[in-house]
């Protein structure tokens, strides 16, 4: 897989520079972390979040919380994100329980992110997740969507940081 992406990149740079463009941004892409967005269940779509965070991809990462963004606008959310070069996210055992139509898979999450001065922080918490189901859904279709966050910044090794369980709104 790898080797595709880097043969992709020199065909693009090549191809670039007969076309007499400038190269630097093909090269850019083959750089990017592979794009992900994975809403088959709770841990995948917070995988996808961070895919999306990472990549600079904030309308698609804001669009992971459904009608309740986190952060209150979307301007808000992006500044939060700015100075973040490099997002890692670890997940840990999720279950799913059932409630008036509904599925929620509680998440529990490590996180480690980088800024731009090179400062990392751990956050650790839980990510609960939602899909209202499908059976009884009309359009439009509301797709797996998270509901909630909790997380805190932590001193914790990132390698020991994911909680241990994370339980579903009562």
């Amino acid at each position: 897989m790898l080797h595709q992406t880097r043969s992709c990149a020199i065909f693009l740079v090549a191809g670039s520079l007969l076309a007499g463009a400038v190269a630097a941004p093909a090269v850019a892409l083959a750089q990017d972390a592979p794009y992900v967005d994975d809403r088959s269940d709770g841990a995948k779509l917070v995988q996808s979040l961070y895919n999306a965070i990472e990549r600079k991809e904030y309308a698609r990462a804001y669009a992971y919380f459904g009608d309740k963004p986190p952060a209150g606008d979307y301007a808000s959310f992006v500044e939060g994100y700015k100075k973040t070069v490099d997002v890692e996210v670890k997940t840990g055992v999720v279950t799913q329980e059932g409630a008036a139509g509904s599925l929620y898979a509680p998440v529990p999450v490590a996180v480690r992110s980088v800024d731009k001065d090179g400062r990392e922080r751990i956050f650790a918490g839980c990510y609960v997740t939602r899909i209202v189901n499908a059976a009884i859904q009309e359009p439009p279709f509301t797709p797996l969507h998270i509901e909630s966050a909790e997380l805190e910044e932590v001193k914790t090794p990132f390698a020991e940081a994911v909680p241990k369980v994370c339980h579903a709104p009562s």
